[in-house]
């Protein structure tokens, strides 16, 4: 990449917490946000947003009659989208571009919806417009008030990463100096848990009689290789960031690289014992970059066996064995699908600007660097689409 991307805005709303201080201090312990919830009658280990950013995310929905019968996918987005423009300072005449992309988007509405029409053999009024995937991006444009293009898109787990991608062609392309990226998800809904224990990936540690877990006994391994069983467990949340063309001074931090790859299928979940799509992804982004110039890699990982296993080993295809840190967060937050890596992305960019690695309580480092200057980001989901993204501490830090 010749000219790097700035990151000019960022904010989520996760189980971490909205407030980026609140989020920094929540990844200094080794806490766990997950929580038991009841779904058709047994217990699952969930990562739920807070009772008090609800209320939040509920006085958005009462802000506007429009947004009354909104699904929690775009009121999500929409309340990290303002933070994200407020701290970028952009305004409505920008006209500023929007991607937010969602892996299941409208889940709890579209769930809530295909049982009244299996009840009553009759479709609510505002079932088709509340769950079409592109009402999130249409929602944050009549919001935010901006003319710019809009786009939503649904790419599995590497959503969010993929909202990224656009953003970044976009403005490469010149037609947009300006674009607002990032994924939403609600995924924490009896039908979707259930999908994922069809599966067989969703963790049942410590579930026996609601028993519950100790802080250093966790219920999702993320990143422990070792491992024997798939432990991994859905949470909800969103993530926005702003994105501008060249080095701006209040960039938060810089894009220098993207990269992306499609796994050869064997089957719908597949994923090769190496991984060679993030292999492909990663060297794509690391382009004219020596592989020792990255300090740390913030892992897709999302708690299952072969899913850590084979991104690990395409690190180390990638990068050999260098001094190289890795990190996941899904041992904390959950796997969030689209929202996923853009969580990630909001890591890596905490540990640039404050100059301190984040480990698991897994892969312990042996020796942590005090100079983190570049990290690269990984997402990937069902289909083997895998995205990478290589960020660079600001140069003025």
């Amino acid at each position: 990449m010749t000219e790097p991307i700035s990151i000019t805005g960022l904010s989520s709303i996760s189980p971490l917490g909205i407030s980026t201080d609140k989020i920094w201090e929540a990844y200094q312990n080794r806490e766990h946000q997950f929580s038991q919830k009841e779904f058709s009658g047994s217990f699952e280990w969930v990562a739920s947003i807070s009772e008090e950013d609800y209320k939040k995310i509920e006085n958005l929905r009462e802000s506007d009659p429009k947004y009354k019968n909104l699904d929690k996918t775009v009121l999500f987005a929409l309340f990290a989208a303002r933070n994200a423009v407020r701290q970028a300072a952009w305004r409505a005449e920008d006209n500023f571009g929007i991607n937010i992309g969602s892996s299941r988007g409208a889940t709890e509405l579209f769930e809530k919806y295909h049982e009244d029409f299996l009840k009553n053999q009759r479709s609510s009024t505002l079932s088709s417009p509340t769950t079409t995937l592109g009402n999130i991006s249409s929602w944050l444009a009549h919001d935010l008030q901006t003319q710019g293009p809009e786009i939503s898109h649904s790419i599995t787990c590497s959503t969010g990463l993929h909202a990224v991608l656009n953003g970044v062609a976009w403005l490469k392309s010149g037609m947009a100096d300006k674009f607002l990226v990032g994924g939403s998800e609600a995924p924490l809904t009896p039908f979707t848990i259930s999908q994922m224990k069809a599966l067989k990936v969703y963790s049942r540690r410590g579930l026996k009689n609601q028993e519950q877990l100790s802080v250093d006994n966790y219920p999702c391994l993320a990143l422990d290789l070792e491992k024997s069983e798939n432990t991994m467990i859905l949470g909800e949340g969103a993530s926005v960031a702003c994105l501008e063309t060249g080095v701006r001074n209040n960039a938060l931090a810089h894009i220098t690289g993207v990269g992306y790859a499609t796994e050869p299928l064997k089957h719908n979940i597949s994923i090769t014992t190496d991984a060679i799509c993030f292999q492909r992804s990663m060297q794509m982004a690391l382009g004219t970059t020596k592989p020792n110039e990255v300090d740390v890699v913030v892992m897709h990982a999302p708690g299952t066996i072969k899913g850590d296993l084979s991104e690990y080993r395409a690190i180390k295809k990638v990068f050999g064995d260098d001094k190289l840190m890795l990190t996941t967060n899904k041992w904390k937050v959950g796997h969030t699908f689209a929202t996923s890596g853009m969580l990630s992305l909001e890591l890596a960019v905490l540990m640039l600007r404050h100059q301190k690695f984040i480990d698991s309580p897994f892969e312990r480092i042996k020796e942590v660097k005090s100079d983190i200057k570049k990290v690269m980001v990984n997402a990937v989901g069902f289909g083997g689409n895998a995205v990478s993204v290589l960020l660079e501490r600001c140069s003025t830090e």
